[in-house]
């Protein structure tokens, strides 16, 4: 059977094939699911995706899968069992910022009714479709990653700099960066 012709950053493991086909690039609504894109993407800021993506599972378990709401109430008991987690990356400054971050996302959440409408009206609530032949011409950061860096930022949110914001938004398909030939583009 033929290969499918994949984006090139994706092809060195089965696992990061499997997220490629399956996550990356389809647009995500849901609020729990936006708050483990923006939590995950903030612990990658200066790893690789694929450190993040084997330890996933783990992050679920030690971030009670994702709940802002429970993670927006972690005392200096619970981030200390963090900081002795081997399952996760066990950053202080990343560790801290995702109990500040819960909290700034619940409050993004009152004020908007969801984060989902908060992060997706900077694309009318559509997905940006880009048009990239090559690996080498997606940016690391664009004005729209620049804005909503700027925003949230500004909402209290920590490690969220231009090039971790277009990463989440890469991922969570506000912007799709599948290259020109990979067969995800052509579905």
């Amino acid at each position: 059977m033929e290969e499918l012709k994949r984006c090139g950053w994706c092809l060195s493991s089965d696992l990061y094939k499997k997220y490629h086909d399956e996550e990356w690039g389809v647009p995500v609504y849901d609020d729990q699911k936006l708050f483990e894109f923006l939590i995950l993407e903030t612990f990658q800021a200066g790893l690789s995706w694929i450190t993040i993506l084997k330890k996933r599972e783990n992050f679920r378990l030690a971030f009670d899968q994702f709940d802002c709401q429970k993670i927006a109430l972690y005392n200096e008991t619970k981030i200390q069992e963090l900081l002795q987690d081997s399952g996760i990356i066990r950053n202080p400054l990343k560790i801290r910022s995702a109990v500040t971050n819960a909290i700034a996302f619940t409050e993004v959440q009152k004020e908007f009714g969801s984060f989902s409408k908060y992060i997706w009206q900077f694309t009318d609530g559509k997905p940006i479709f880009n048009t990239a032949q090559h690996l080498k011409e997606v940016p690391a950061t664009t004005p729209l990653s620049d804005a909503i860096s700027k925003d949230l930022k500004k909402r209290g949110f920590k490690f969220v700099g231009s090039t971790v914001v277009y990463a989440f938004i890469q991922a969570t398909g506000m912007v799709d960066d599948h290259l020109a030939d990979c067969w995800k583009r052509k579905s």
